[in-house]
């Protein structure tokens, strides 16, 4: 729930004890969670996008190079940006679920999708950086929230499926490199495009 939002980020390690003793349903995760996290980037977006704009620099005249969205194409896109988010989510809590067949506690469905909802946090809260859209500025945090979100899978694995912290290394390496990470990287790029790719489409 966004009450593990601050643990999650602070004392990962505490907070996936206490997400895993939960007993948290996906309609739960969403409602309190991911619904409420994954507007930050869209909301952000919204705003940057329609009264800042994009910045790229200046042109070799040294005119400002910004480009902006009207409001009503910022709502659309924000729209699906949304569903777009949602959707990716709950797509890696199927990978993961697929991925940990080879243990034998594999966990279900949901707790895997609660487990990517969680996962995902460094990257909802990156989405911030778009208030004031600024390329490299939004480069950087994305890439500072693609780490962390590393970060947590390596050390939140082990508590989640409850194997020893050897096992849990060796499973994290391997989800991360089949496609774990990668689910989160495409997210995370979908946040980004969701204001700087529409743009260079709208200009």
């Amino acid at each position: 729930m966004i009450h593990h939002v601050w643990g999650l980020m602070a004392h990962p390690k505490r907070e996936w004890q206490k997400i895993r003793g939960e007993d948290e349903n996906v309609i739960q995760l969403f409602g309190s969670h991911v619904a409420i996290l994954a507007a930050i980037p869209v909301l952000c977006s919204l705003i940057g996008t329609t009264f800042v704009g994009w910045h790229f620099g200046e042109s070799v005249e040294g005119q400002d190079m910004r480009v902006q969205l009207s409001a009503g194409m910022a709502l659309v896109l924000a729209a699906l940006f949304y569903a777009l988010i949602l959707g990716a989510v709950y797509l890696m809590g199927f990978v993961i679920h697929w991925l940990a067949a080879r243990f034998e506690s594999r966990p279900s469905l949901q707790r895997c999708t609660v487990f990517a909802g969680h996962m995902a946090t460094p990257l909802f809260l990156s989405g911030i950086v778009t208030l004031y859209p600024l390329v490299w500025l939004c480069v950087l945090a994305l890439g500072i929230g693609l780490a962390y979100t590393a970060y947590l899978v390596i050390i939140g694995l082990p508590h989640f499926l409850g194997i020893d912290r050897q096992a849990g290394l060796r499973a994290a390496g391997a989800w991360l490199a089949v496609g774990v990470l990668v689910l989160e990287a495409l997210l995370a790029i979908t946040i980004f495009i969701g204001g700087y790719g529409a743009n260079l489409v709208a200009g």
